[in-house]
């Protein structure tokens, strides 16, 4: 969002309170295994989207989800109290897709390794159709014409 440098510091100092809030303070059961990943700030350091990850299935995902939306507030006014600035950010949090994306990614390289290997086992007793030398050579080798 900004290459601000006072906004890069403030967003990496973001990340750590968010981080430490969910780990010490924020007890909701709804609350997986969480992650967070990046904070970007504007640069005017007035809205924060803090980008996040969930080990588990869907149900996790939504439930940690809910649990940041309630306890948005809190984060926030702590977030603002640890930072001592003038104006608070809001805070927006988003699921991180990258998590995702890799695995889509490994998933089709996988799949391409797999059917390399195949092509590959095909190939081993093959013979071509046709000629083995399908190219024209001259009727005199000693007489080529140029």
């Amino acid at each position: 969002m900004a290459e601000n440098p006072r906004a890069i510091r403030l967003a990496e100092r973001t990340q750590q309170i968010v981080a430490s809030l969910l780990e010490s303070r924020i007890k909701d059961p709804r609350l997986g295994f969480i992650t967070i990943t990046d904070v970007k700030m504007t640069g005017d350091c007035q809205h924060a989207s803090v980008f996040y990850t969930v080990f588990g299935s869907d149900e996790d995902r939504a439930g940690t989800e809910a649990a940041l939306k309630s306890a948005k507030g809190l984060i926030r006014s702590e977030v603002g109290k640890q930072l001592g600035m003038r104006l608070t950010p809001t805070i927006e949090f988003h699921l991180d897709s990258v998590p995702q994306e890799a695995q889509h990614i490994t998933d089709a390289l996988a799949e391409a390794r797999r059917r390399d290997e195949e092509l590959a086992r095909l190939r081993e007793g093959a013979t071509p159709a046709g000629d083995a030398d399908p190219y024209r050579k001259p009727a005199d080798p000693t007489r080529a014409e140029d």
